[in-house]
């Protein structure tokens, strides 16, 4: 078993390069004014230069026009997408680039609903509900997200998470895939690098116990 790890709202260089070293599989740019770590397009083409050939840029948007999107695919061609807003799976997929749809969960969220409204999903990401859409910086309760439960997507599981909590979020979720951002910086936007050396840590640490 091996969980998968992506390092969000990432806006410096200097970051992007310690998230790699670091060992994360999945990076995320957000492309939503209206968030603290916001990029404009033409940041975009120097934040994934240094990303090699293994590990994902994610652009993260929130009901964006068609141009936009189109435009920052331009900035990176290898991205893949991930939607946080009131998108429907028509929008999500359209751009013909595996996308990640967000999913907030509350004690009445059906999600295998969702699993089936966004069918051509690469995956969904679950998080606590945010009336500012984006990622919440909350945790929610993983319980909600049964074992037994079949999912059809693989499952990215964000909200809260941190070097301290995340190993008992992978052992009771077992997510393909964690997703961090506030849990991992020193203010909005900018990363810390040993924060973020200690989640990855703690992320391998979770799947050698799930391993014995």
């Amino acid at each position: 078993m091996r969980t998968r790890i992506k390092i969000c709202g990432l806006t410096r260089e200097v970051d992007v390069v310690a998230a790699v070293a670091a060992g994360a599989d999945a990076v995320g740019f957000v492309c939503y004014p209206q968030s603290p770590r916001y990029v404009t397009p033409a940041r975009l083409r120097n934040l994934t230069r240094e990303l090699g050939v293994f590990v994902t840029p994610v652009l993260l948007f929130v009901n964006a026009a068609p141009d936009l999107v189109e435009g920052a695919l331009e900035m990176v061609p290898t991205g893949w997408l991930q939607f946080h807003g009131h998108e429907h799976e028509p929008a999500c997929s359209r751009y013909q680039r595996p996308y990640i749809r967000a999913v907030p969960i509350t004690d009445s969220t059906d999600f295998p609903h969702a699993e089936r409204e966004f069918g051509s999903a690469a995956a969904l990401l679950v998080d606590a509900p945010s009336a500012e859409f984006g990622g919440s910086g909350r945790s929610f309760n993983w319980s909600l997200l049964l074992l037994n439960t079949p999912r059809l997507r693989p499952l990215v599981l964000a909200g809260g998470l941190n070097a301290e909590n995340v190993g008992a979020a992978i052992g009771e979720v077992r997510p393909h895939a964690v997703d961090v951002s506030s849990g991992v910086e020193q203010e909005p936007g900018v990363k810390s690098v040993s924060k973020m050396q200690h989640f990855v840590d703690a992320v391998r640490s979770a799947d050698q116990r799930l391993t014995a």
